[in-house]
C-alpha cells in the first residue's frame, strides 16, 4: 500500500480505511522528497502503529530539474524543504526508524525524467 506524502499534493487520496486491513505480509511505502514528508511519515507510523503491523518502506524521490519535469507533475510545495537521499538515510539511522530504505531502481537504469518505466 502506498501512502501519499504531503509534497505529492495527494494526501487527500490516501485510503486510510485500508489500514485496518493490513496484514504482516503486506507492505506500506512512503515516497519521501522533503523534510516535511519525513516528519509526516514518522507521525503516521507512530499514530497508526504501522511498525507493529507490516514492513515499512521509505523511498526517496529525486527532485527533477525544470526541463525534466512533465507538466503533469506537481512542484515541491512552497515552504517545504527538499531532502537529499543521504539526508533521508541519515535521518532514518539517527531516529532508528523501523523502515527499509528502498531505491527506485528505474531511476538508476533509465534517465530520471523518463516516464512509464
Amino acid at each position: 500500500m502506498d501512502l501519499k506524502t504531503p509534497s505529492s499534493g495527494e494526501v487527500g487520496r490516501n485510503r486510510w480505511d485500508n489500514l485496518p486491513n493490513l496484514r504482516p505480509t503486506d507492505e506500506v511505502k512512503f515516497v519521501i522528497g522533503t523534510r516535511e514528508d519525513y516528519a509526516w511519515s514518522k507521525e503516521i507510523i507512530a499514530r497508526h502503529r504501522l511498525d507493529q503491523t507490516c514492513p515499512l518502506l521509505f523511498s526517496w524521490v529525486a527532485p527533477l530539474l525544470p526541463h525534466q519535469q512533465d507538466k503533469s507533475l506537481k512542484p515541491v510545495p512552497a515552504g517545504q524543504t527538499p531532502l537529499t537521499r543521504q539526508e533521508l538515510v541519515e535521518a532514518i539511522i539517527t531516529d532508528r526508524l523501523p523502515v527499509r530504505f528502498q531505491l527506485q531502481m528505474h531511476k538508476f537504469i533509465w534517465p530520471p525524467d523518463q516516464r512509464a518505466v
